[in-house]
């Protein structure tokens, strides 16, 4: 893969509007019928050379825009199309169902703005696969889905990718961190050698670099850091509390500022399901969120929360990414993130589209260092606050080794930047991953 410089969004004038991307005027009144005036940085810098047919490496942050970023310039470059079985042209993988529904929600809202007809589809797992064959009857334009289900739709002679000229890899490092790469290389593999290519990302460790330098060819890398997004206000907090004291303090919180919705970040499935129970036993309305749900349940927990049925979802990290709720005010770290990576991600999920948000940390006396090293990474300080009645009352123990000791050796266990063995392992997956992809763009 060569690249070119990395584009710099600050040259852009802050007038900048999609009129002067190169969009079609009737993609330009669609982008228009969704509410969306002016591009991100991440939009002004990635549309145009996609638009081109160039391959494109994108690297921005939770909220950015990444998904207009490429859903425009995939929709202006597909071909016409008046036969009655529909192959498929264009290709977006994701890693969850999630996030499959919702770029396949904004592929279809600017789909149905055009002038030909343009049949998006969206398979994930977790379902019955017979409705989805179904709908693959007559073919389909575009395809949104999990590697595992469209591999499932493959085998079941349902569907063929020996037609896609454009292919979308989007949030690949949490595609590889769930352990995708083998699907990857099966799907990589059914490709025609010669396709676009959109990369997106928003982190690069090994395993997503060994996969972008074999699958990219000649490509345009666009890098929008955190300061360079469009302003958003996040106030942070950080809460001293004892670890059995921390459900009580949730719900007073919750009723004492009145939110009407908070998202509430748990470290394992067993805890979403305990800290949603004691909620409702408290008078909430409350639902937990996580992996091992039915997709049915997981859609309806979704719908009642977005529709303010729901106070508060408890969700482990599997809602940190690829969930966008309009005006969601609170984010709660019940259990600190692992990494503080997931720390930008969980804190993302509010503070979207301009509006202010709210990230509340809880901190026991066991989690003060690794609380101090997501400051430290995350380039905040935050006082750490007390409130009346739930006063931290636990000593922290001895640290073991100074913040920036391996993970392993201090307190906290957070994960630290040197790769671990699991890292390691993940990137030779998807060196194998990329070796065996055939490479090329249309």
């Amino acid at each position: 893969m060569s690249l070119c410089a990395p584009f710099d969004p600050l040259t852009f004038e802050n007038t900048m509007t999609f009129s002067t991307l190169g969009l079609s005027p009737a993609l330009l009144a669609a982008v228009r019928h969704l509410g969306h005036s002016n591009p991100t940085p991440i939009q002004q810098s990635a549309i145009a050379p996609a638009l081109a047919g160039q391959d494109v490496l994108g690297s921005a942050q939770t909220g950015s825009g990444k998904t207009l970023a490429f859903a425009l310039p995939l929709l202006q470059r597909l071909q016409p199309n008046t036969s009655r079985v529909r192959p498929a042209q264009a290709l977006v993988l994701v890693p969850t169902r999630e996030l499959a529904t919702q770029v396949g929600e904004v592929l279809q809202a600017l789909a149905q703005q055009l002038p030909q007809r343009v049949k998006v589809s969206i398979f994930f797992g977790g379902v019955s696969i017979n409705p989805q064959m179904m709908g693959l009857r007559g073919g389909t334009d575009v395809v949104v889905a999990t590697p595992g289900r469209l591999l499932d739709l493959i085998a079941h002679n349902a569907l063929k990718l020996d037609q896609v000229h454009l292919l979308v890899l989007d949030e690949a490092d949490r595609m590889l961190d769930l352990g995708f790469a083998e699907e990857l290389a099966q799907l990589l593999a059914l490709l025609p050698t010669q396709r676009q290519n959109l990369f997106f990302s928003a982190t690069f460790n090994p395993a997503v670099q060994a996969l972008a330098q074999t699958l990219l060819v000649d490509a345009v890398r666009v890098e929008v850091d955190a300061d360079q997004q469009q302003p958003v206000e996040i106030i942070q907090r950080a809460i001293t509390v004892d670890p059995p004291k921390r459900t009580q303090l949730l719900r007073h919180l919750i009723k004492q500022h009145a939110w009407a919705r908070s998202l509430v970040f748990v470290a394992t499935k067993f805890a979403a399901e305990i800290v949603a129970d004691k909620l409702r036993k408290g008078g909430l309305t409350a639902e937990p969120f996580h992996g091992e749900l039915s997709q049915g349940k997981r859609t309806q927990v979704l719908t009642d929360f977005k529709a303010e049925r729901l106070q508060v979802v408890v969700a482990t990290d599997v809602a940190a990414r690829g969930l966008d709720i309009a005006g969601l005010p609170v984010v709660v770290n019940f259990d600190l993130p692992r990494s503080t990576q997931d720390y930008t991600h969980r804190i993302g999920r509010t503070g979207r589209a301009g509006e202010p948000g709210l990230a509340v940390s809880f901190v026991s006396a066991t989690t003060q260092a690794h609380w101090r090293l997501i400051e430290k990474r995350q380039q905040v300080k935050l006082a750490l606050e007390s409130v009346p009645g739930f006063e931290a009352q636990e000593v922290a123990p001895p640290a073991s080794a100074s913040p920036d000791a391996p993970a392993g050796t201090r307190s906290g266990g957070v994960k630290g930047l040197r790769p671990s063995k699991k890292d390691k392992l993940r990137a030779a997956a998807a060196l194998q991953t990329a070796q065996a992809a055939p490479t090329g763009k249309a």
